[in-house]
């Protein structure tokens, strides 16, 4: 179902690989609930390579200063900061031109691949996307791609938005945290492999799923609910590490009436896609909040339809509101905040440091606001088109830009203290909207309430961007521009380097100050997997998953690259 089915729904048009997709889901869905109880078990699969406990042991100290850390990339966005930035300089320009592929993983899991790569002490760990109702979790040897564990979990599944796709892992207190497609937080064991716990996040009867990969802060494990797109309501949760035990629940949708017009808010929307980043000196969570439901029809939600769209923290051990920013009020152009947001400081004008929180935006813009009480500090320049931008659907259609995939769809951006610049993402896709009603209904079937369409008329409004923005200025320092959209994520390094996959299978790196393309190679399927560094016996390697992705129908395949340079 996954490759030749959705890729057949992107030639459709975007509004059509979502519905033809989330069909043949719903569909297989049936067949797979008319199975007998007699399901395959999730197993394990040990390699040669065994793991010491005190190897894969990372504390909360370890991660509060993970953003100095040499050796590892320990969360998902390399620190809490969500920065994807490491301090590692053993590559850089001058012997970029020699890093090759020392090791090519194929995991046999063929589908839509956006994993990011934790790595400890030489074990790196990553998820796979879901195929045949399969996901694996995957403990490899860092340095030569060979495999010492792999856990298989059998999806229960029954209807899920936007793709088989898994963000990845957190790992901390000697277990491995991951959330599967079916709505299940998992623990293993760190070691082994071993199921420690599992929970129920959501039902996916509903359609809730999990894509995201968690978050761990002070034993706690956090994750958001994907599945924006069906009529549910979006949520952040957080779990006792050990014993997998609910300690909050935060609601992104809330009876409130100048916000939701009647009961809407009972199926408003409001997904948490990805990964939340952590302020610890203020105890928050931060995370970005999609699109409300039903997309594209607000005329049964009026209101602002807080906190869809929205910038959002959270006190991390109570769960309550902080602050929040809204991007888009009341939204019926599918501009859902979904990248993670990251966590920096921005110079006043007056010389003093402002700590600093941006999301990239749908919209195309930056945003970046006062992390301390959400005030919004500058939205950048526009790093993709904008046309007709805001104008309402309507019967006859709309043309507008840069399109309901972004802007910056959920790619996470990288943000370098060298340069004090932000790395993003963008695609630039002609749609048009129009409107027709849609009766929406609690656990009913997927309806955007009306529709729009991946519009091919105008040469050359199917591409992408790569972006250096100034975050103390909003200014763009330089643009890469792609020939397709450009989707997964970036990376930056303390050799003054910058790297990004694109969907025609080639892995890219940039001088970070200058945006002069300096290295890429040839991956023939679609990376469009966030690349991260680390060192294993003080060698320094890259390593990112090209498997392509569904959304733009970019090739798939299975792997994990991991490439080093010829010398130390």
């Amino acid at each position: 179902m996954k490759r030749k089915r959705w890729r057949l729904g992107m030639l459709i048009g975007a509004a059509g690989a979502i519905a033809l997709g989330l069909a043949l889901a719903g569909s297989k869905a049936a067949a797979n609930s008319a199975k007998s109880a007699a399901e395959p078990k999730d197993t394990v699969v040990q390699g040669s390579d065994p793991i010491r406990a005190e190897q894969v042991s990372v504390g909360d100290n370890q991660l509060l200063n993970a953003a100095a850390d040499r050796n590892n990339w320990l969360l998902d966005g390399m620190n809490y900061s969500n920065q994807r930035f490491s301090p590692l300089d053993m590559i850089f320009a001058g012997n970029v031109a020699s890093l090759h592929p020392v090791a090519i993983v194929q995991t046999g899991m063929t589908a839509s691949f956006e994993t990011t790569p934790v790595v400890v002490n030489g074990v790196m760990f990553l998820t796979t996307p879901m195929v045949n109702n399969e996901q694996k979790i995957m403990a490899l040897n860092a340095a030569t791609g060979e495999s010492i564990w792999t856990y298989t979990h059998h999806d229960g599944l029954t209807k899920f938005c936007c793709g088989p796709v898994n963000r990845g892992v957190a790992t901390a207190y000697g277990n491995v945290y991951v959330a599967t497609l079916d709505a299940k937080l998992l623990a293993l064991d760190a070691t082994s492999g071993k199921l420690v716990w599992s929970r129920t996040v959501a039902r996916a009867a509903l359609g809730y799923s999990e894509t995201m990969a968690p978050q761990v802060y002070k034993d706690m494990v956090i994750v958001g609910s994907s599945g924006g797109e069906w009529p549910l309501r979006g949520f952040v949760a957080a779990y006792n590490a050990k014993s997998g035990k609910e300690m909050w629940r935060w609601w992104t949708t809330k009876p409130t009436p100048e916000a939701w017009e009647g009961n809407s808010w009972k199926i408003g929307g409001g997904a948490v896609w990805t990964t939340p980043a952590i302020d610890p000196k203020q105890d928050l969570v931060i995370f970005a909040v999609g699109n409300p439901n039903p997309d594209l029809w607000g005329d049964s939600r009026k209101g602002n339809n807080l906190y869809t769209d929205s910038i959002v923290a959270l006190h991390a051990r109570t769960g309550k509101l902080a602050w929040y920013y809204q991007e888009v009020p009341h939204d019926v152009w599918d501009y859902d905040a979904v990248s993670n947001v990251v966590l920096f400081d921005v110079r006043a004008p007056d010389g003093s440091s402002i700590p600093a929180a941006g999301e990239a935006g749908k919209t195309a813009w930056f945003y970046i606001v006062d992390r301390r009480n959400g005030r919004l500090i500058q939205k950048s320049e526009a790093f993709n088109m904008q046309r007709n931008m805001f104008a309402p659907p309507t019967e006859k259609g709309v043309d507008s830009l840069p399109g309901a995939n972004g802007g910056s769809e959920w790619s996470p951006p990288a943000y370098s203290p060298l340069t004090r610049m932000a790395y993003i993402l963008g695609m630039d896709q002609l749609m048009t909207f129009k409107k027709h009603y849609s009766d929406i209904q609690p656990g009913g079937p997927l309806k955007l309430g009306s529709a729009f369409y991946n519009t091919r008329r105008e040469p050359g409004i199917q591409d992408g961007t790569f972006t250096a923005i100034a975050t103390d200025t909003g200014k763009i320092a330089w643009q890469y521009k792609a020939p397709q959209p450009m989707i997964g994520g970036a990376l930056a390094t303390g050799g003054n380097l910058v790297f990004v996959g694109e969907g025609n299978g080639y892995l890219d790196c940039f001088q970070a100050d200058t945006g002069k393309m300096l290295w890429r190679y040839y991956l023939g399927a679609g990376v469009n997997a966030p690349p991260v560094t680390y060192a294993v016996n003080g060698k320094q390697y890259v390593a990112v998953g090209a498997g392509g992705n569904f959304q733009l129908g970019y090739p798939y395949g299975d792997v994990v690259a991991i490439f080093s340079t010829s010398t130390p």
